[in-house]
């Protein structure tokens, strides 16, 4: 007699039963063990995806960034540059000015205006001497007084920093309109 037939019939069952539970429960703790490797699979896949996504965005957005970056510096080079032309062309402007209300106030130079013609002697009358120093001749000529003379390149001298400045700003603004 063997051992088997020793133990009754319910055990038996029992016993396959339960063999049969323990076999059912491996498979499934099997298939959910082989599910999770997938899964895990196509996770690790997706996230290396997603990751190497994001590297590139990074990386575009960085040579982005860079190549803006250096359309701002050659901008504001080129600003500097127009910046200090200005600013030389100012000074040259103001310095021919107050070298001209200098000689102007040291009387080393006279302003004079031609005056109006009241009196006509014939179509080109022409002086029986001429003056010394004086190359044209047949117009009158009116010195002006030192003080006036001086408030006139007062005047010119605001009117020609007013173009500078506006030739500035026109060449700024056409700097910053103009893509490059």
């Amino acid at each position: 007699m063997r051992l088997f037939d020793l133990i009754p019939v319910q055990f038996r069952i029992a016993a396959a039963g339960v063999l049969l539970l323990m076999g059912g429960a491996g498979s499934a703790a099997l298939a959910w063990t082989v599910q999770d490797w997938r899964y895990s699979r196509v996770l690790e896949r997706q996230s290396r995806l997603q990751a190497d996504t994001l590297n590139e965005l990074s990386q575009a957005s960085a040579a982005l960034q860079r190549s803006e970056q250096d359309k701002r510096l050659a901008l504001e080079q080129r600003l500097q540059s127009k910046d200090e032309t200005h600013h030389k062309e100012l000074t040259d402007e103001q310095t021919k000015q107050a070298r001209l209300r200098d000689r102007l106030a040291t009387a080393d130079l006279r302003l004079s205006v031609v005056l109006a013609a009241t009196e006509t002697i014939g179509c080109c009358a022409m002086p029986t001497t001429t003056a010394t120093g004086r190359v044209v001749y047949g117009t009158k000529r009116a010195q002006l007084d030192p003080a006036h003379a001086q408030r006139i390149i007062g005047v010119t001298n605001a009117g020609d920093q007013g173009l500078i400045a506006l030739r500035a700003c026109q060449a700024y603004a056409k700097e910053v309109s103009t893509p490059k």
